[in-house]
């Protein structure tokens, strides 16, 4: 299948270290702590900004999570970031007892989330952390497409009062997010028009999906794509309004299937939504080492020829 070339790519860690270090310098309340990875998480850049307010917690992700919560008690703005999965994995009875049954407002980035760690292997490639995260009551998960809405998601979770866990993915993605305009949590963003069917994915899966549509429409199959970047709370009103009308509905997450968006989408369409209805989504398995990104999607079944195929395959069984 034919790739759709997009011109820019931006890196949504580096937008993530920048936007920090911009809501350093709104918000003097803001504090940033990190286990011994700023350099990859980019909070690094808040430290060069800011020394003061920077916190390095050094391989100790419970205690880093724990000091967060206090922190946000004492009126501080604390965001901690590790790779993902050591941020769902390592604390996750801090991120329950200290940051989520209080309300405390921690803001938690799970750094190189997904597979997009490809080269380290299924111990650094955190396929679970947003379904684990996501079942934590009081808990608000987002998942940007790229670095334009990372920037604007930072800006809304700096203001939003509550505990946010932020997944970033590793690489270098299209830029999809118009600079114009602010985010809002819980609101979904369509990035290709379309009148047969329509495809909810989620970060790097979006890239895939506008290719998978791309390919499809050279076949005349209308394919709308549209960009689910909260992943909780799923704003039921929000999924039906693109649903609707369409003659099938896939979703395209990287993330293990059980639990994760697929199942939330399934959940909200139940009894409402009557049409052919599939899942893009890792199986019940670790991810592993390869050479690439895009090899570990293809291998996975997230590449947009998967895509095209799923889609194809609700539309003309």
């Amino acid at each position: 299948m034919e790739k759709i070339e997009k011109i820019e790519k931006m890196s949504l860690r580096k937008a993530y270290g920048e936007a920090l270090r911009d809501l350093g310098k709104e918000n003097e309340h803001v504090v940033a702590l990190e286990a011994d990875l700023g350099k990859s998480t980019m909070s690094a850049l808040f430290k060069e900004a800011y020394p003061e307010r920077y916190f390095e917690m050094g391989i100790a992700e419970q205690n880093m999570a724990s000091a967060a919560a206090g922190m946000a008690l004492a009126g501080k703005i604390p965001f901690y970031s590790t790779f993902a999965v050591f941020a769902a994995g390592r604390a996750y009875d801090q991120i329950r007892c200290s940051i989520a049954i209080p309300k405390a407002n921690v803001k938690i980035c799970g750094s190189s989330c997904g597979l997009s760690d490809f080269g380290d292997g299924k111990t650094h490639q955190s396929v679970e952390d947003g379904n684990i995260i996501g079942a934590i009551p009081n808990m608000t998960v987002l998942h940007p497409v790229d670095a334009v809405e990372t920037r604007k998601m930072m800006k809304a979770i700096a203001v939003y009062q509550g505990p946010v866990y932020i997944r970033i993915n590793r690489n270098d993605l299209p830029v999809y997010t118009a600079e114009a305009g602010d985010y809002t949590i819980g609101a979904v963003y369509p990035v290709r028009s379309g009148t047969d069917a329509v495809i909810f994915a989620t970060g790097a899966l979006v890239w895939q999906s506008v290719e998978a549509a791309g390919a499809l429409a050279a076949e005349g199959i209308s394919v709308q794509v549209v960009n689910v970047s909260t992943l909780k709370p799923l704003i039921k009103a929000e999924v039906l309004k693109h649903a609707a009308g369409k003659r099938a509905v896939l979703v395209a997450e990287e993330a293990v299937s059980r639990g994760g968006l697929g199942h939330c989408i399934a959940a909200l369409l139940f009894g409402e939504i009557h049409v052919p209805f599939g899942r893009i989504a890792i199986q019940d398995e670790f991810g592993t080492s390869a050479h690439s990104y895009e090899e570990l999607l293809d291998r996975y079944g997230l590449s947009s020829a998967h895509i095209y195929r799923g889609m194809k395959k609700l539309l003309c069984p």
